[in-house]
């Protein structure tokens, strides 16, 4: 199916589905939703309607291709491009690549398939006494690979194991942080009734005072996500950082049950709180970055919270509501009831399991009633509430409050914000830079799965160009 924009005051069942059939799928694929088929500033950006059936490569042009279907391929790329910092295996990835082809692409065998990788890494390897070391990156691998069935688990059979399958991950991820030299501080950060878990990470315990990254993660994203793209680097690079679940994801999601707020300096404030608190962080240095939908949130957050010394978007976010197709963002009506009139009458009869995972997936972050159905394998019944909350992450009256040094990243291919990078760069009045990665290098395509090593060295050098040591 392709997608064709039909100028209706209200959809029916076939236009409201139409977009999530193809490019739908990899919606799921990093924290973001498919974007509309407008061009970016910078060039071309790929149509967010390809077919499921047509190649990866029709959809994310230049890339390897894994599996055809784009979702489940831009995955793969991402577990294969963490490797570079060891939160992945190349013939491990590979391996699993091919177990899944020749049982048949399904979210169930790429679950399984994952999920039984995880539980190996976290078992006793063959042949050998696992020394810390091997014991730690064993960790960091699993986490990588829980994180990859957590993805698809509302597609599968058993998709009641979501929050298992979570605790999984997240128990992989503090044996490897357990197992770090020195282990990251945790605490509880307060925020409202659910305190906020971070990960405080040092190159070393020796309490010298250093310059700190926040790194603040998409909107269904993993902390092992946060070691490729900004731990690894900062510690190399003499930085503190640090990681932390904040509502609608991770712990505050899959356990808390906390969505998403729109007034995400309520969350970085109380973090900030914490680290100037300590002696062995700079306070005059301490950077925000946000990956995917972070994106959004760290611009956010930046416009208010004033002793953020330097911002990163990765890629800039205005509107994350615009992610969506258009004729889904059409279901939506100033009209609660006749909003969700039209989604259960008309729009969730027709959808295919496959579009109800994406729809699950999506609105899950935004929706407690919303994820808790998903998990009895239901489709969730109020699409407005959840919906508005997206709505409200619009940014587009907030950017010209910020002041800090931005950098502002956007990806050649960019498939679920295409041109928003742009468009926020231009509105910003602070000091500010753009970079765009391309395919030239291998790092095209949102977030550049296949290169976080480069997405790093970008990053990092930016930082300490603009907040170097004193």
């Amino acid at each position: 199916m392709t997608y064709v924009s039909q100028e209706v005051s209200r959809p029916s069942r076939r236009t409201a589905l139409t977009g999530l059939v193809g490019l739908g799928g990899a919606a799921l694929a990093a924290g973001c939703t498919p974007a509309d088929s407008a061009p970016s500033a910078q060039g071309p950006s790929p149509r967010a309607t390809e077919s499921a059936g047509r190649s990866s490569l029709d959809a994310t042009p230049g890339a390897m291709t894994l599996f055809r279907d784009p979702a489940f391929n831009f995955n793969g790329l991402w577990a294969l491009g963490g490797a570079g910092f060891g939160a992945g295996e190349v013939g491990e990835v590979l391996t699993a690549v091919n177990t899944i082809n020749k049982a048949g692409l399904s979210a169930q065998t790429y679950v399984e398939t994952f999920k039984k990788l995880g539980d190996r890494l976290m078992g006793e390897p063959e042949g050998s006494r696992p020394d810390r070391q091997t014991r730690r990156f064993r960790a960091l691998r699993a986490a990588q690979y829980y994180a990859q069935a957590l993805f698809f688990v509302l597609g599968s059979d058993t998709p009641a194991d979501e929050e298992r399958l979570y605790r999984a991950g997240r128990g992989a991820w503090d044996t490897f942080c357990g197992l770090c030299e020195p282990a990251p501080v945790t605490s509880d950060v307060p925020y409202g009734r659910t305190p906020l878990p971070v990960w405080f990470f040092r190159p070393d315990d020796s309490g010298e005072e250093r310059p700190t990254v926040i790194l603040t993660n998409g909107s269904d994203g993993q902390n092992v996500d946060m070691w490729a793209y900004g731990v690894a680097a900062a510690l190399e690079r003499d930085w503190n950082a640090l990681v932390y679940d904040g509502p609608g994801q991770g712990q505050l999601l899959f356990v808390d049950q906390v969505v998403f707020t729109p007034r995400w300096e309520t969350v970085v404030t109380p973090l900030v709180d914490w680290l100037v608190a300590r002696s062995d962080v700079d306070s005059g240095r301490i950077a925000l970055t946000g990956l995917s939908m972070a994106g959004n949130l760290a611009p956010r957050a930046a416009a208010f919270e004033k002793r953020i010394a330097a911002l990163v978007a990765m890629p800039g976010c205005l509107e994350p509501w615009l992610g969506f197709p258009p004729e889904i963002r059409k279901i939506l009506t100033p009209d609660k009831a006749r909003t969700n009139d039209i989604w259960n009458k008309e729009v969730v009869p027709e959808l295919s399991a496959a579009d109800a995972a994406t729809m699950k997936k999506r609105f899950e972050p935004f929706s407690a009633p919303a994820m808790l159905a998903a998990r009895e394998g239901k489709v969730f019944t109020d699409f407005y509430t959840p919906a508005r909350r997206i709505e409200s992450l619009t940014l587009t009256s907030a950017v010209d409050r910020i002041t800090a040094p931005t950098l502002v990243l956007d990806y050649e291919y960019e498939q679920f914000y295409p041109g928003q990078p742009r468009r926020m760069f231009d509105r910003l009045t602070a000091p500010k830079d753009y970079v765009k990665l391309t395919a030239a290098t291998g790092a095209q395509l949102h977030c550049s799965p296949m290169a976080p090593q480069q997405h790093c060295y970008v990053v990092f050098d930016w930082l300490q160009e603009k907040l170097p040591g004193r």
